[in-house]
This record gives structure tokens, sequence and C-alpha cells, in this order.
């Protein structure tokens, strides 16, 4: 098992940070391989990715929600993954979001991958997505206030 800690800031309030990452089909927009995410009910996601040139699918459950606080989940089916992400604030209108996903590589390339850092990347290069994708549009595309 591997586990990768990120932490970013942005330049919005807590509770746009929060909304935002509940919405959870929007998540291609700034995660990079993620091609699909339905949302099947309000605990249950169904996620789509290219990982290493390979189309890949599984299920996922949210195990926790707290409004402007954390959203925790696990994988249903699929390679075992699980994870956190949580929301304080950072001063006025700003934002600390805090990722940690643990995960299980899959195969030679995976594992290889894993080897030399590129999940680490790829998730530091969504946060900085994420940031940008608020920050230049100053709101949330939608919200889920509901808690698990």
């Amino acid at each position: 098992m591997s586990t990768v800690d990120k932490t970013i800031e942005v330049n919005v309030p807590v509770q746009v940070a929060y909304n935002q990452w509940t919405q959870f089909e929007d998540f291609p927009a700034f995660m990079e391989g993620i091609t699909e995410v339905r949302q099947l009910d309000n605990t249950h996601l169904h996620w789509r990715a290219d990982i290493a040139g390979k189309e890949t699918e599984w299920d996922a459950e949210i195990t926790e929600q707290v409004p402007d606080r954390r959203i925790a989940w696990h994988s249903t089916s699929g390679a075992t993954n699980d994870g956190m992400v949580s929301f304080e604030s950072a001063g006025t209108d700003k934002t600390r979001v805090m990722l940690h996903l643990d995960y299980d590589p899959q195969g030679f390339v995976e594992n290889i991958g894993d080897a030399l850092g590129m999940v680490s990347r790829r998730v530091e290069g969504d946060l900085r997505r994420y940031k940008a994708l608020l920050e230049s549009r100053g709101s949330e595309t939608g919200a889920w206030r509901g808690r698990v």
C-alpha cells in the first residue's frame, strides 16, 4: 500500500472550496486521467479513468462527510484505494485543502509509476488545477451540504 499526502491553499472561503469538492461529476475538469465520475446516490460513486494507457473502472463509497470540514471514502470494487480530503480556514477568504490518499498499485506498470513518484506528482497537479479552476471562477458549480 502506498500513501500520498498533499496540501494546497486556495484563495476562496472554506464553504466555496468544500462545496466544489462535493461536485464529483466535475472532477474530470481538474483530475488528470479521470474520464468520468458518476454519482450513483449520496454515498456511492462510479469512476472511470485512463491509468498508464489502460482504461479502468471502480466504485467508491463515501464513509464520512462533514460540511466544510472533511470527506472520506474507500473503494468498494477495483483497485484498493481510500482517502480523505479536509478543509480548514487559512485566513480571510483562504482555505487550506489537505488530501490524504492510500492506494494499491496494480501490475508492473503501476508499480513502476508509483516507485517513480508519478501518483504523487499527479495528485499535486490535480490540486493545482482544482485551485486554478476555483480561483478563476470565484464560486462553486454546485453544493451538497448533507452529512454522512
